[in-house]
């Protein structure tokens, strides 16, 4: 399966379940021009709905009926260029805005500009990305590698307030050739004082994350809201830097377990589950102590290779993929 392919996040049991969806950069509408993307990089498409979920939140799914909160792992390669063909089911205006890509202004996403979808509506919005390359001044330009995401701008408000409490966003991960490839991805999102807009049950908002000793684990982390918050996981470190990796013992990188966030932040890190520290119920949690005792923590469950975990009697996947 192509790992840089599309993921999705899909409902099972009232928890989110990301899977795996590759689209072939071929997959394309007849209708649909081909076009060539810079840099040597893959034109792709995808179809992605705005929907009003049954318990009165919103969200984005690749299909009608599978909507979630989060919305669905957007997954690309520096250097493609991606067509969304953005269908607004709700019965307001909505939007698709996304952070650290490249679009025109027709891609924003915002009502100044009327890059917002009426009701029913539908509308193409264009992301591409880039290479690191050298300007012509001799300064650098960085690359659009990195862990980004996306969001409603105009659900509420013209800054999509309403749509982001409700639930709009998903996360976005821009890879660069030859980026170490992880075994599952979670998304984890800060929203004011929920998390992934879950309300608060036995003792915590989870979600919960599963894996076994010695998967190569990879987190995305984005806040939304009015709160800075720290994010901190118990028992596993990873580097501050683009990919959360070391590149070799002389790399400068910090190497941290927790890290400031605010508004519209978002980075993500790799772990090996369990180095080190061996099977557990280990906790992620905001480390602002008054946010933590309302709930804000969940569980990384590392189980041994037979399947248990260590004074962990009982326990509840939340969520899970492989690609």
């Amino acid at each position: 399966m192509d790992r840089r392919g599309f993921n999705r996040r899909v409902l099972l049991g009232g928890a989110a379940v990301a899977t795996s969806l590759s689209l072939a950069p071929e997959a394309v509408s007849a209708a649909e021009p081909a076009r060539t993307a810079p840099a040597g990089g893959e034109v792709r498409y995808l179809k992605l709905y705005a929907e009003r979920l049954a318990d009165g939140q919103l969200g984005y799914g690749f299909e009608k009926g599978r909507a979630t909160v989060p919305g669905p792992l957007i997954e690309l390669t520096e250097g493609d260029t991606l067509h969304i063909e953005f269908e607004n089911t709700l019965d307001v205006a909505a939007s698709l805005h996304v952070h650290g890509l490249d679009y025109e202004v027709s891609s924003d996403g915002t009502k100044l500009n009327r890059s917002d979808v009426e009701s029913g509506g539908t509308r193409t919005y264009t992301w591409r990305t880039h290479l690191p390359s050298r300007r012509a001044d001799g300064t650098w330009r960085a690359g659009s590698a990195g862990y980004w995401h996306y969001h409603d701008h105009v659900v509420g408000t013209e800054h999509g307030t309403g749509g982001i409490r409700k639930g709009l966003y998903g996360p976005v991960i821009v890879r660069r050739k030859g980026d170490v490839l992880p075994d599952a991805t979670h998304t984890i999102v800060f929203n004011d004082m929920t998390i992934n807009n879950r309300p608060a049950h036995a003792g915590h908002q989870g979600p919960d994350f599963e894996a076994t000793v010695g998967d190569r684990v990879e987190f995305v982390m984005i806040t939304h809201g009015e709160y800075y918050h720290t994010f901190h996981l118990h028992g596993h470190r990873w580097a501050d830097n683009r990919t959360g990796l070391l590149t070799g013992p002389d790399d400068p990188s910090r190497v941290v377990d927790n890290k400031i966030v605010g508004p519209a932040d978002s980075f993500g890190f790799q772990v090996i589950a369990g180095e080190g520290v061996g099977a557990g119920a280990w906790m992620y949690h905001c480390h602002v102590q008054s946010h933590s005792d309302m709930g804000m923590v969940g569980l990384f469950l590392v189980k041994k290779p037979d399947g248990t975990i260590p004074g962990h009697e009982s326990h509840e996947s939340s969520s899970s993929h492989a690609h």
